[in-house]
C-alpha cells in the first residue's frame, strides 16, 4: 500500500467505519493487525484514511471483526472499489474551499437528500441569479471571479436533482425564506416560479413551514440530510459562518431523522405548499 494524497470525503468516511468496527469487536490496533496478517502501523494508516484499502481487505476485516450486516459490508466494499475523483475536484480544488468540495461528493453519492432551511432557499433549487447574489454578499467580500467559481459549482451540484433517475430529494422551506426578495423583486418572482416548477416534478417533495406553526425544533439552522445505500453510512451537514459540518455518529443521526420528521410534519404538504409560493410572488 502507498500513501495517496488528500483523500476523499468517501475514503475518510471509510476509513472511519473500519476502526468503528474494530472497537465494536473489542479489539485493540495491535490485536487486529496481528489477525489481519498486517502490522499496527499499517492499520493506524488505513483507520486514519492516509491509505486507501482494496475491497478484499474490507471483507477480510469484517470477517476478522465478526460483521455480520451483510448491506453495510457491501457498502463499504462499494466504498473502497472507487477509484475516480469527481468534476468537483479537477474543476475546483484550487479555487473553492475543501468543505464545499466534500458536499459535492457527499450529494453525488446519497441515495436521498433531506433538507431544512429556515431563511434560505436550499442550494439545490436554487436559480443562478438568486446564487449569484447570495455569493455576491458574502464576507469577506469575494472578487467577481470568486463568485462565478462558487455559482457554477452550486448549478453543478443540482446535477443530483436533474440527471436520469435522480434520487428522492425532499425539503422543507421555512415561509420566511419565501418573502425575502433576493436581487430584488424580478430575481425573487423568478426564483418562487422554479420552486413551484421544480416541486412538480416526481422526485422531489417541497414542502413550506408556515409562519402560522410557531416555534419548532431546529428553527435556527439548516440541515442538510444525505442517506447512504445503508443507514449506518447516513451523513448530515450543517451550515456554519466558517463551512460545512459534517456529523455521522449514531446519535447525531437519529436525531437529526427525528427531527426532519417532525419539521416534515408541521410543514404544508405539496400542493397547499405550492398554493402559498404562488400567492406570495403575486404579492411581490
Amino acid at each position: 500500500m502507498t500513501p495517496r494524497p488528500t483523500p476523499t470525503a468517501r475514503r475518510i468516511r471509510l476509513a472511519t467505519e473500519l476502526r468503528k468496527l474494530r472497537e465494536r469487536a473489542g479489539l485493540t490496533s495491535t490485536e487486529a493487525a496481528r489477525l489481519l496478517g498486517t502490522s499496527s502501523g499499517q492499520l493506524s494508516n488505513v483507520e486514519s484514511a492516509r491509505f486507501g484499502v482494496s475491497p478484499d481487505r474490507v471483507r477480510a476485516m469484517a470477517n476478522v471483526y465478526s460483521c455480520t450486516n451483510q448491506p453495510y459490508i457491501d457498502a463499504l466494499v462499494d466504498m473502497a472499489g472507487e477509484k475516480v475523483r469527481g468534476w468537483w475536484w479537477d474543476a475546483y480544488r484550487e479555487v473553492l474551499p475543501s468543505g464545499l468540495l466534500t458536499l459535492a461528493e457527499l450529494e453525488q453519492h446519497a441515495t436521498a437528500i433531506r433538507t431544512a432551511f429556515t431563511a434560505h432557499i436550499p442550494g439545490m433549487l436554487q436559480t443562478t441569479e438568486h446564487a449569484r447574489e447570495i455569493f455576491s454578499h458574502a464576507i469577506p467580500a469575494p472578487t467577481p471571479p470568486e463568485v462565478e467559481h462558487r455559482v457554477s459549482h452550486r448549478i453543478k451540484r443540482q446535477d443530483v436533482v436533474f440527471r436520469e433517475n435522480p434520487n428522492p430529494y425532499s425539503t422543507v422551506i421555512h415561509e420566511a425564506a419565501l418573502h425575502m426578495r433576493v436581487g430584488g423583486r424580478r430575481v425573487a418572482r423568478e426564483q418562487l416560479q422554479h420552486l413551484v416548477d421544480m416541486s412538480e416534478r416526481d422526485h422531489i417533495t417541497l414542502r413550506v413551514l408556515p409562519f402560522d406553526v410557531g416555534a419548532f425544533p431546529g428553527s435556527g439552522q439548516s440541515i442538510n440530510y444525505l442517506c447512504g445505500p445503508v443507514p449506518e453510512l447516513d451523513t448530515v451537514q450543517l451550515d456554519q459562518f466558517h463551512g460545512p459540518l459534517l456529523l455521522d455518529a449514531e446519535a447525531h443521526l437519529e436525531k437529526y431523522r427525528r427531527l426532519l420528521d417532525v419539521v416534515e410534519d408541521a410543514a404544508l404538504g405539496p400542493e397547499k405548499t405550492r398554493d402559498l409560493i404562488r400567492s406570495i410572488a403575486q404579492n411581490l
